[in-house]
Formats: structure tokens, sequence, C-alpha cells
């Protein structure tokens, strides 16, 4: 596991290193206002933490994002009470958004408080969008998606592009107490052009990623209705490159990662279905991150990242995830400019 951050650990993503797997970097998010970054040791690097003050809540990476006519890779996380994404250069972490895109504009209380992030970059023309969710909303327009591009001064900016996302807004769990959910744990498959997230308790449900595309607005799927001991969190995706791959989602309450095959059944894309349930370490996990790319000899097929209760992140190399039922890359995608 990782040094543990000051306050409430919530969110890791990973950055492949492209010239030196093995110097690969794991962000997690503090929710006492800090993004701290790890090495592949689980040591803490102090000269690229960003603290704030603020609610760090999750935090996604993407590649190749264009600016001021360079290829940069990023990271991009959400600062709830500032109602902000903050984005940053990667592996050097240095700030380039003028000082946070302010996301649900005209939007109040709980509504405008930004959760989960996801990036997505689009295949066709490089464009890079942040898909965000929020502590509440609407059925229908729960998440809102926006594309970032440069302002034309080396700085990120954010457009708001759609609305989407149906929410179940209520469960009766067994006491026969209604308890309201929420929508955080976003993640996009850049390959395939989904997006999928938890509305906690009720399952997880899929969508296009692409804003543009026929029926980007209708929901594709939800599957992880059952098994769950109580809450669905955090969502992460280990792909293959030939389309292949798993969806590992949080079973909070439950102290496992329940797994469904990424490429759904033969015929039927949108069919998810569970293939394992793997038990971890992590207690009332909420936030996770998997890569196929294999970053050295301790994770020759990936690494799987998952936050605990105990301010810490913890790290498993996908073949003890993936034992004897899981397929394992080498033949991960790897990030591309």
């Amino acid at each position: 596991m990782t040094e543990p951050v000051a306050v409430d650990s919530d969110d890791p993503a990973i950055w492949v290193n492209p010239e030196d797997p093995s110097q690969s970097l794991v962000i997690g998010t503090d929710k006492g206002g800090s993004l701290y970054v790890f090495d592949l040791e689980g040591r803490i690097i102090p000269e690229k933490t960003f603290a704030t003050g603020g609610r760090f809540n999750n935090v996604d990476v993407e590649y190749g994002f264009e600016l001021g006519g360079e290829a940069i890779d990023i990271a991009v996380a959400t600062d709830r009470p500032v109602r902000l994404l903050r984005v940053f250069r990667l592996p050097e972490m240095t700030p380039i958004d003028n000082g946070g895109i302010p996301v649900f504009a005209g939007e109040t209380g709980d509504a405008a408080l930004p959760m989960g992030i996801a990036l997505y970059k689009r295949p066709s023309d490089g464009a890079v969008f942040a898909i965000v969710s929020r502590k509440t909303g609407p059925s229908g327009a729960y998440l809102w998606q926006y594309r970032l591009e440069n302002d034309g001064s080396g700085q990120v900016t954010g457009t708001r592009v759609r609305e989407f996302g149906t929410f179940s807004d209520a469960t009766i769990l067994d006491e026969g107490v209604p308890e309201l959910g929420e929508i955080e744990s976003v993640a996009v498959d850049d390959a395939l052009g989904y997006v999928y997230y938890s509305d906690e308790l009720a399952g997880v449900k899929k969508y296009h990623a692409d804003p543009d595309v026929p029926d980007a607005g209708v929901e594709l799927a939800i599957f992880g209705n059952d098994g769950f001991a109580e809450q669905r969190e955090g969502i992460s995706i280990y792909t293959i490159d030939d389309g292949t791959g798993y969806i590992l989602v949080s079973d909070q309450q439950g102290n496992a990662f329940r797994i469904f095959r990424r490429e759904g059944e033969p015929g039927a894309p949108h069919d998810h279905r569970l293939v394992k349930a793997v038990r971890v370490a992590t207690n009332e996990s909420d936030g996770s991150e998997v890569t196929s790319a294999a970053l050295g000899p301790r994770f020759p097929s990936g690494l799987f990242v998952a936050m605990s209760d105990n301010r810490t992140f913890h790290y498993y190399s996908w073949k003890d995830i993936a034992g004897d039922d899981l397929k394992k890359a080498p033949n991960g995608v790897p990030p591309t400019p």
C-alpha cells in the first residue's frame, strides 16, 4: 500500500510513463484538499504534491492533449467546494487551468458540487472531454460533459457540450428505509467509446462517450444490479488490444471488486455479465484504477490500484487479480500520444 495521505484518500489515477514504464506514477486525491503523487513503491513524491485546502474528490488522466501545438499528458481533478476542475500537466503536476474551470454553472446546493470525473479522447479528431458527476442531480441530466481546449494562452478551458445520465433516485433497503444514493464514480473506455457510471444503489449504467454520435443520450445498458452488499462504487477498465478485457466495480461494503466482461457477450456488446468477484484488503473502497500496461517486473501484466479508508491506496499486480480465471496482457493497450 502507499504511504498515507493527510486526511481522507478517495480516488486514484495511473499515469504510464511512455519512456520508462517502471517510472510510472499513481495520483491520488485527498479530500482534505490535496493531490498526492506516488511512485510504484507507494512512496509520496513531495515535490509533485499539490494542495489547495479545498476537497479533491476524483481524478483521471488523459494522453496526448493538444496544447499550444504540443501533445501533452494531463491529470484533471474535481475540487468540490469551489466547484472547479483543476488541470495539471504530467508528469510535472504543473497547473494549467488559470486557477480552475467552473462546472455546473447555474446550479445550486449539492447539485453544483462536482464529484466524479472521467476523461475521454475521441479517436476521430483527438478532442478531449471531461465527464463530471455531482453530489446530486436530476434523472436524465445528472452528468455534464465538457470539451477541454487551449484557451489561446497555453491554459485549458472547458465548454459544456451536453447533460445526460439517468438516476434511480432512491432504493428501499432491507430495513424498509428509503436511502438516497448518488452518482460519483465514472469511467471511460476510450478505445470502444463508452462511458460507465455507478448509480450507487441501482447498477452500473452505460452510454456513448462521444456527445455527437446518434442516440448519445440513450442508456445502452444497466448491469451489476444484484450481488452487491450495498453500494456500487469505483469503476476501472482493464483493456486488451483485441477489444476484450474487464470492467471492475467496487462492492464497497462487501470489500470486494466484482468483475464484468468488457466486450459483452457474442452478438450482444451491451450484455456485461459477471465473471468473477475478488476480495481485497481495502476497506470501504470507493475509488480505483487499473492499467494493462506492463510496469516492470512487479506488474508484468498491469497494475490495479484501489483506495482504502485508512488514508492509503493499495497496489495489486493484475496477475494476482486475474488468477487462473481472467486474461492477462502483455498485449495491453498502451497510451498513445
